[in-house]
């Protein structure tokens, strides 16, 4: 697995490289949002682009002699180099089987009115609105009020996205929900991928069975 998730964000890199290699210039990297310079550390290795040569040039500069675990800190890149703004970090866990078979009785259905309802922040975390997938739903008085479903990244990978409505969190709807969406992506024969920041995220996919691998991060450098 760990190859196979390397191969991943290497392929999103937008240019040639592998775990390892020196910070690559790449303005149409997917590792994050253009202009800026991402970070993914899978395992003990990463891979880094920047968007210009002098923010590889800094980038290099900024990771020199750090530990690659800290690569994906805040804390650490900000003492070494000129960050305007950082997105992350999040961290990367995948799941190669369920640790318990999906739940009965989840359905399908639309969540528009499920990402309508919370706030900004919210939605843009769980990215429910992005998936390709049916979503799997559960709903209270006739509303839907947890969902779950993926979008199919290259790579056969299918990232996930959960959201549950804040009237009806810590009743492990989330779980529910999640299970399912990642079951239809092992029947598909797709890698789930769970990217997360909340620590109460990151105990739902624990609690299914991903592992967490790496992370990823984002910044943008004054240059």
């Amino acid at each position: 697995m760990l190859r196979r998730v390397r191969e991943v964000w290497a392929g999103l890199a937008g240019v040639p490289v592998s775990f390892g290699d020196p910070v690559v210039v790449s303005p149409q990297s997917l590792l994050c949002p253009p202009g800026w310079a991402g970070v993914v550390v899978i395992g003990d290795a990463a891979i880094v682009t920047a968007p210009s040569a002098r923010a590889a040039e800094l980038m290099r500069g900024g990771l020199a002699g750090l530990p690659v675990e800290d690569w994906t800190s805040p804390e650490a890149l900000r003492s070494r180099l000129p960050i305007e703004a950082v997105l992350g970090p999040a961290t990367l866990a995948y799941c190669s089987r369920l640790s318990s078979p999906p739940p009965v009785g989840i359905v399908r259905g639309d969540v528009a009115d499920l990402v309508a309802s919370v706030s900004e922040d919210d939605a843009g975390e769980a990215g429910l609105d992005e998936i390709t997938s049916a979503a799997s739903v559960i709903r209270s008085g006739g509303r839907v009020v947890a969902a779950a479903g993926y979008r199919r990244w290259p790579g056969d990978v299918a990232h996930l996205s959960v959201l549950t409505a804040p009237s009806h969190r810590g009743r492990g709807l989330a779980k529910q929900v999640a299970a399912a969406a990642t079951a239809d992506a092992l029947e598909a024969g797709l890698l789930p991928q769970w990217r997360a920041r909340p620590e109460p995220s990151r105990r739902v996919a624990r609690a299914l069975g991903f592992t967490e691998m790496g992370a990823q991060l984002s910044v943008t450098l004054a240059t």
